[in-house]
């Protein structure tokens, strides 16, 4: 069963987009629960021998089992709070897709931002989507193909709102990067959670 509402598709070679907008009917309610209840941290990464801070606030929330390791961070869950498994229940009922864990991330204002990038770490499970739902600040939200040359497809931008649900499908992120620009005059936070299924022993995966 897919939500009511949907409006929007893109389809291009290894790209698959599902959008609909104000999927989160209680999405004002859903910002500020997230923003009190989410632990939230300031990681660093390390670029070029030197530690960075990311340029954003995180969160990796998921079932036990269940670690994630991207730029070079590796992410021990913590665990469901109620916001987030009602968000859960709902999208799982929606989209009809089993999701062991979410990562946040909490973009103060315009400065905070996500650089190129695919969600293809060998944890994640290749067949599902990925649901990623948009709470705050209206961000463009920009992909591009990793194929360059005669022939590839053109790059997309897509502004995202206030309780969006943009879904992502296989294969998309094994041809395709995004990122999330910076925007400076945007004073306002955005949150952003990105649903995912982990591979473990005991989900059989």
């Amino acid at each position: 069963m897919e939500p009511a509402g949907l409006i929007l598709q893109w389809q291009a070679p290894g790209l698959a987009l599902r959008l609909w907008p104000s999927w989160a009917s209680d999405a004002d309610q859903q910002l500020r629960r997230l923003q009190q209840e989410v632990p939230w941290r300031q990681e660093s990464i390390t670029l070029f021998g030197r530690s960075q801070p990311l340029p954003r606030l995180t969160c990796w929330v998921a079932d036990a089992g269940c670690t994630y390791r991207y730029s070079g961070l590796a992410n021990e869950p913590q665990p469901w709070s109620a916001g987030l498994l009602e968000i859960r229940e709902a999208l799982e009922a929606s989209l009809g897709w089993r999701f062991n864990s979410v990562l946040l991330n909490r973009y103060r204002d315009g400065s905070d931002a996500m650089g190129w990038h695919a969600d293809d770490e060998p944890e994640l499970e290749p067949q599902a989507p990925i649901a990623s739902l948009s709470l705050g600040a209206s961000r463009s939200f920009r992909l591009k193909p990793r194929a360059r040359g005669v022939g590839a497809a053109e790059p997309i931008s897509l502004e995202l709102g206030h309780g969006d649900l943009l879904v992502m499908d296989p294969p998309t992120q094994q041809h395709w990067l995004h990122a999330l620009p910076r925007r400076l005059r945007v004073r306002q936070e955005r949150l952003n959670l990105t649903f995912r299924l982990i591979r473990t022993s005991a989900n059989g995966l």
